[in-house]
């Protein structure tokens, strides 16, 4: 576990593994940090050199003055990939974290090599209201988690989850002609009980010039450590393979 400052702000990092770079965005939500991608990330460092960092507000990270936004998160992540990763990285992002994800690979596709979209979304109106509402008071675990490591201290978690359900209501604000432009070869992956509706991963899908799409059965938003081994199977797939030649296309004839 190591720190870096960029633009002011100390960030909290660890860093794993070997092989090509991936970064792992984690979910959003006051209490939700790095720590959720822990059922899956033995399995992603056997392949790759896994970077994790908790973005403002989150996890080991501090808040910062002002509003959270979706912009900045990406900006900061671009700072990130710039600094310390230090070349093109693959891309895991995990509800706020593919929204995040998404964003630097529409903003900075040179330093995107594949993008993996899991139970996220890309216009506000994709959520099914199954993940945390505005206003509504978060789960006393996701409290009890943010107060173990935050350097903000649990007094602070209010203001947090202010913050959070203000950015929730502001965006994302991306439409299917920005989604068109970006050509990252991308996976978006959900659940079949996901908090995404699932007409919003298909349209998702399909307006990604080289978009695929998973769905996995039997789960919820918490995808990730409800099937690790089959949702690391199916990204580890998507990361180190090339496109297959498939039997009878349309959409990608």
């Amino acid at each position: 576990m190591a720190y870096v400052e960029l633009k002011g702000i100390r960030f909290w990092y660890d860093e794993q593994g070997s092989g090509e770079p991936l970064l792992l965005l984690h979910p959003g939500g006051a209490g939700v940090d790095s720590r959720a991608f822990g059922a899956n990330l033995d399995g992603f460092t056997k392949k790759f050199r896994v970077f994790l960092m908790d973005r403002r507000a989150h996890g080991y990270t501090p808040d910062t003055e002002g509003e959270i936004t979706f912009e900045q998160m990406a900006d900061d992540t671009i700072n990130f990939i710039e600094e310390v990763i230090g070349k093109p990285a693959k891309l895991v992002g995990y509800s706020d974290g593919g929204v995040v994800a998404l964003l630097v690979a529409q903003k900075r596709p040179d330093l995107v090599e594949r993008l993996v979209s899991v139970a996220s979304v890309f216009h506000r109106d994709g959520w099914d209201g199954g993940v945390l509402k505005p206003g509504e008071e978060p789960p006393q675990f996701l409290a009890d988690s943010y107060a173990q490591v935050s350097p903000d201290g649990k007094e602070h978690y209010e203001a947090v989850v202010k913050k959070l359900d203000d950015m929730h209501y502001k965006g994302p604000l991306l439409t299917t002609d920005d989604l068109k432009k970006i050509q990252t070869r991308t996976l978006v992956m959900v659940g079949d009980d996901d908090g995404v509706h699932l007409e919003h991963a298909i349209v998702f899908y399909r307006a990604l010039p080289s978009g695929e799409l998973a769905v996995v059965p039997g789960t919820s938003h918490g995808l990730m450590p409800e099937k690790p081994d089959l949702c690391n199977k199916i990204i580890i797939d998507f990361l180190t393979l090339d496109p297959i030649k498939t039997f009878a296309p349309i959409r990608r004839a």
